[in-house]
């Protein structure tokens, strides 16, 4: 794999610093922490509808769900195991798990549901955190990547993919029309008054990671009122929200949105990731128009013009959203740019850059946006590669106006307190911190819970541990 200097031997600032010029990167770094400085501060997220919740920090707990729930959608232990953990992580913002809309949308047998029959015991989730903190339920369709049972993937699409539809075996029979996408606008809004009920601050429309709301910003081909340009590919998010406003005005809107994608990736020589490619389509072979099936590119698939997430945005804001998690990519099919890790899950590739290079360009994104859509409160993401270094980072991000919040994701699993450490001022337990094994990835791609298996006791101790060492074998021969 590609000798790449792994972030937990960067011991110190100084080396840590020179290390990132050595990449011809920026990522903000302050030398101390503050714990009473700026990610103690506050953070008032205004909704145009809704009102002002105010968060107590500047810490938020991103979406980590665990392929763990009921068959029927309801939560397990398992999944009440790990919102305990994020209701003590003193983290000011709760960033539920997705959460599908209806039974076919579920991107796993054991995804959660919202709906009359389990609205309640989703009610109970709100119930294992702090009552002082701003909760989120992330609202989902899986679209492509659907796989609500044991029998299979079930994928729905919005256009033909030249690469994606190859790759997942999808054809022209999985594509939604528009009559069945206005059947599911009404079923995020009803989801969205059963999420008030059960007692959360904002839902989430998920719009981001290949899932049906992030299809929909890439949908150029698609014909009528769900594709074309950009008006009718974020009609279902104008939608959604619209409906939500007339039914349940009480509620928060929230989106976490992949500012930007790049061309589908998959493993070349020695397991490296390089960009696919088909005709007239993909960075080493364009067709006139380059590569259009990312939204937020430039054309090449290799890189990102936010030109027309920033419309995106002023849009949302016309319609009173005012928080917005500022993701990228897809963890299926680019996943060195969605979450920047030096091992790669089981049916991953090896980086094909030093994963800071990553970790750079999502905070340049998320600051891009910040600084042009102040009145929403932007929480960052893909930070936990950064490991001991995330505070001072999350810091200078927060302080500089790069970000409203620092979001923390694989890093919860094993180390859901850190941020109740940070602002404590008490120094990190090393012992803790994600070094980006991506086992919380493998292990629900071969068909076991997601978890930290290296370094949460709970399940180190779970016989899947033992499938999983079996599964990560085969992996890194495949990649060899």
């Amino acid at each position: 794999m590609p000798r790449f200097k792994q972030v937990k031997g960067l011991t110190d600032l100084n080396t840590l610093r020179a290390y990132v010029e050595t990449l011809g990167v920026e990522i903000p770094i302050d030398g101390e922490i503050d714990p009473s400085g700026a990610l103690a501060e506050p953070m008032t997220i205004a909704d145009g509808y809704a009102g002002r919740k105010v968060a107590a920090n500047r810490f938020t707990v991103l979406p980590m769900e665990g392929w763990d729930g009921l068959a029927d959608g309801r939560p397990s232990e398992l999944v009440k195991r790990r919102w305990r953990r994020f209701g003590t992580s003193g983290a000011g913002l709760v960033w539920g798990e997705a959460t599908a809309v209806r039974h076919d949308g579920k991107a796993n047998p054991n995804q959660l549901v919202l709906n009359e029959t389990t609205v309640d015991d989703i009610a109970e989730l709100r119930t294992l955190l702090d009552p002082s903190q701003v909760t989120v339920l992330q609202l989902t369709h899986s679209g492509r990547y659907a796989r609500p049972t044991t029998a299979g993937p079930q994928p729905r699409t919005l256009y033909e993919h030249p690469l994606l539809d190859d790759r997942d075996e999808i054809d022209s029979s999985t594509l939604l029309s528009d009559d069945e996408i206005d059947e599911l606008v009404e079923c995020f809004v009803a989801a969205a008054v059963l999420a008030e009920q059960a007692g959360f601050d904002f839902v989430d429309i998920k719009a981001c990671h290949g899932y049906l709301g992030h299809e929909f910003l890439s949908a150029q081909d698609r014909p009528g009122k769900y594709g074309g340009d950009l008006e009718g590919r974020s009609n279902f998010l104008s939608s959604v929200i619209a409906g939500i406003r007339g039914a349940a005005p009480h509620i928060g809107v929230a989106v976490r949105l992949s500012l930007f994608d790049f061309v589908p990736h998959v493993a070349g020589e020695g397991g490296i990731g390089r960009p696919a490619t088909a005709a007239g389509c993909g960075p080493d072979g364009p067709g006139p128009d380059g590569y259009r099936y990312a939204f937020g590119g430039d054309g090449t698939g290799l890189g990102y013009d936010l030109t027309e997430t920033h419309e995106l945005l002023d849009h949302l804001a016309g319609l009173g959203v005012g928080l917005v998690c500022a993701s990228a990519g897809s963890p299926y099919y680019v996943s060195h740019v969605q979450r920047p890790a030096y091992f790669p899950a089981s049916d991953g590739y090896q980086p094909p850059e030093d994963p800071l290079v990553g970790v750079a360009r999502l905070i340049a994104a998320t600051a891009e946006v910040a600084r042009r859509h102040p009145n929403i409160r932007i929480v960052g993401a893909g930070l936990s590669y950064l490991q001991q270094w995330l505070p001072n980072v999350g810091q200078a991000m927060v302080a500089g106006g790069c970000a409203g919040s620092v979001g923390l994701g694989r890093i919860m699993l094993s180390y859901p307190h850190m941020p109740a450490d940070v602002l404590a001022g008490r120094p990190l337990d090393r012992r803790l911190l994600c070094r980006t094994f991506s086992d919380c990835t493998t292990a629900p791609r071969n068909g076991l819970v997601s978890g930290c298996y290296p370094l949460d006791d709970f399940y180190k101790q779970r016989e899947e541990r033992v499938l999983l060492a079996a599964a990560k074998r085969r992996s890194r021969a495949r990649l060899r």
